[in-house]
């Protein structure tokens, strides 16, 4: 079991954009975390109003944003114009290759969201968009499967044998969780606290699990907390 302090990540910032890198990202390289299994990019992003990505390039990923505040205004070379608000999330699998823009369409507010990319299970996929809103109740205090590769329990699909669950925990509330025999487990701290395994996690934590160890008990500590876990391969 290996925690991951906030602290501890990347950081970039520019006038618009505010952004921690769980793993190496863009001119932040740490060989020590470069990936985790299959999961290649975690960034936590604070973007200013009437701000951010312009269109730019992606191919062979599996690119996930997972709104915890405001709205993104997507647009892409498949044609897709989108809006993805708070709780709602997004995936788009790359494949052979895509173009694509993120916008902060509200001039007086933050947006703010995990971008999370996972390595496909092969190259040169079709290209792909998908988008779902799961609601305050359907992760209240369980776990609740966002995105698989077999689209179980009306999750959506990813390219990969990877499976990504979000959970609201109200505080005082606790959860058990237990990796399948042979996966690996990554829990990211989106908002809040918890105390998982007895260590305590602030906003930006994470705590990582290798196939030897299997077991989570997971607590909201002092105030709601958001969190993704991720099963991997």
């Amino acid at each position: 079991m290996e925690i991951r302090k906030s602290e501890e990540r990347g950081y970039f910032e520019n006038n618009w954009l505010k952004s921690h890198h769980s793993f190496s990202f863009g001119e932040y390289f740490d060989r020590e975390h470069m990936h985790f299994r299959d999961l290649r990019v975690i960034n936590h992003d604070v973007v200013a109003g009437s701000a951010g990505f312009p269109t730019h390039p992606h191919r062979d990923m599996e690119i996930m944003t997972y709104v915890l505040k405001g709205t993104v205004e997507h647009r892409d070379s498949m044609g897709t114009k989108a809006q993805i608000l708070a709780g709602e999330i997004q995936v788009m699998s790359a494949g052979k290759g895509v173009t694509h823009s993120e916008y902060n369409p509200i001039p007086d507010s933050d947006l703010e969201l995990l971008q999370i990319w996972v390595l496909p299970e092969q190259a040169g996929l079709t290209p792909s968009y998908d988008q779902k809103n799961f609601s305050r109740e359907a992760k209240l205090n369980k776990f609740c499967l966002l995105v698989s590769p077999d689209q179980a329990e009306g999750s959506l699909k990813i390219h990969q044998n990877v499976r990504v669950y979000g959970s609201l925990l109200e505080k005082g509330q606790s959860l058990n969780y237990e990796a399948p025999k042979g996966r690996f487990t990554w829990l990211q701290v989106a908002t809040g606290s918890l105390v998982v395994n007895g260590k305590a996690l602030k906003k930006g934590d994470a705590i990582s699990l290798n196939k030897d160890e299997s077991k989570l008990q997971i607590q909201s500590d002092e105030t709601e907390s958001d969190f993704v876990l991720f099963d991997l391969n």
